[in-house]
């Protein structure tokens, strides 16, 4: 099977999320434990983060 580079994929796993945007595990774990979070996608307890989502997340904001 053909591995789908991370930034094609719609949802990325904490560590591909991280890989990806520069922000640490823990601070994205973090960000995404709040209620608001629109970034953030539960399968079961597994916690995916919305590529796309948090690329918008992170041109809306200054500093986290």
């Amino acid at each position: 099977m053909k591995e789908v580079p991370i930034w094609e994929k719609t949802t990325l796993t904490l560590t591909e999320a991280a890989a990806y945007s520069g922000i640490g595990i823990n601070k994205l774990r973090k960000l995404s434990d709040k209620v608001d979070c629109t970034f953030v996608l539960f399968n079961g307890t597994k916690r995916l983060i919305k590529r796309r989502k948090l690329d918008e997340y992170i041109e809306k904001n200054y500093s986290i």
